[in-house]
């Protein structure tokens, strides 16, 4: 996937910093809610934000560990999402496609059904993922040796959910 750089305003680079807003997302998260894709190629596109925040994720690790722990959970939400659309869970599609979003009621219940299909182990690496949300990114508490023991779980969510998507 190739990066596009956007200009914005310092003014609100440093408002959503404050907020603790990952602009780059929620920039993301807009364009997937106005474009329309056919399945296999929302598919495609879940798996390549999920790829590029696993790599953005363990490129920051010793640098920003905030920011590490932020990039390696939404890597896992696009596995989820990547997995939840290949599996047609057309309810939870069809709540999220209503709200406009994922909420995290959403993305538990799929990961709860996903779990099911392809292995509990999704739920731990699930878990790890938020837990490094919560008290990484959030609480900004977790330290880079933290994180490193943590992108094994995400690694291998991404790794699956290519394989288990083809």
């Amino acid at each position: 996937m190739d990066d596009v750089i956007i200009k914005v305003p310092e003014v609100i680079v440093e408002y959503a910093r404050k907020l603790g807003v990952d602009l780059e997302s929620k920039f993301i998260e807009y364009i997937e809610s106005v474009i329309t894709l056919n399945p296999k190629d929302e598919i495609q596109l879940h798996l390549s934000l999920a790829e590029h925040f696993l790599n953005e994720g363990k490129s920051l690790v010793d640098r920003d560990a905030v920011q590490a722990s932020e990039k390696l959970y939404k890597a896992a939400e696009e596995c989820v999402k990547a997995l939840a659309i290949s599996f047609n869970y057309d309810d939870i599609l069809k709540r999220v496609k209503e709200r406009g979003k994922w909420t995290v009621t959403e993305l538990e219940k799929a990961v709860q059904r996903i779990s099911d299909k392809i292995g509990e182990w999704f739920y731990d690496a699930w878990g790890q993922a938020n837990y490094m949300h919560i008290w990484g990114f959030h609480e900004a508490k977790l330290d880079s040796e933290a994180i490193k023991r943590r992108i094994k779980y995400i690694d291998r969510m991404v790794r699956e959910a290519r394989k288990y998507t083809k």
